[in-house]
């Protein structure tokens, strides 16, 4: 949450060349003070996805590579990948069986993710606000949770406007 308003980059307009390199700095911060490695190939796939505000699979991340001249065996992809999943650079959206930039680097947070089935833009938001609470029950049972991923499928503003017409 920032100001009290729900984060959602996706669905809105933005500066991107902005926002891309705001999140590249960041990134780089982040390993920097953890001491590290943001190879070339970890930087190249984050690029990526920051480029795309849609998921990308792990193979057509690996063909993005390709392009841009890196190795084009599938262990450099999902290497990459699990790095940036494992330091919060990046998230999998289970529904797709693909990858995000998260939206909120660096931060602990339980991110919710809307979906549009028409043009694939997922959106990064809280689930802090759910009206089901995960820890009390968890709590009540005896359970430790350990990840909560909220994924929705819908349609964004822009492809919903475009069905009307």
């Amino acid at each position: 949450m920032s100001d009290g308003k729900p984060i959602s980059i996706a669905f809105e307009q933005h500066d991107h060349n902005a926002c891309l390199g705001k999140a590249m700095q960041a990134a780089q911060g982040y390993c920097e003070e953890h001491k590290l490695q943001l190879t070339p190939a970890r930087r190249k796939v984050l690029e990526l996805l920051l480029q795309e505000h849609r998921a990308l699979g792990a193979y057509t991340i690996l063909d993005l590579l390709r392009e841009a001249g890196f190795n084009s065996q599938p262990p450099v992809a999902y290497r990459a990948l699990d790095f940036l999943v494992e330091n919060g650079f990046a998230h999998r959206i289970e529904r797709l069986n693909a990858f995000v930039a998260c939206a909120l680097p660096g931060t602990e947070h339980s991110p919710a993710f809307m979906i549009c089935r028409q043009c694939e833009t997922v959106a990064e938001t809280q689930s802090s606000e759910s009206n089901f609470n995960f820890s009390t029950t968890a709590d009540f049972s005896g359970f430790k949770i350990e990840q909560t991923i909220i994924e929705a499928k819908g349609v964004c503003n822009s492809c919903a406007e475009i069905e009307q017409l």
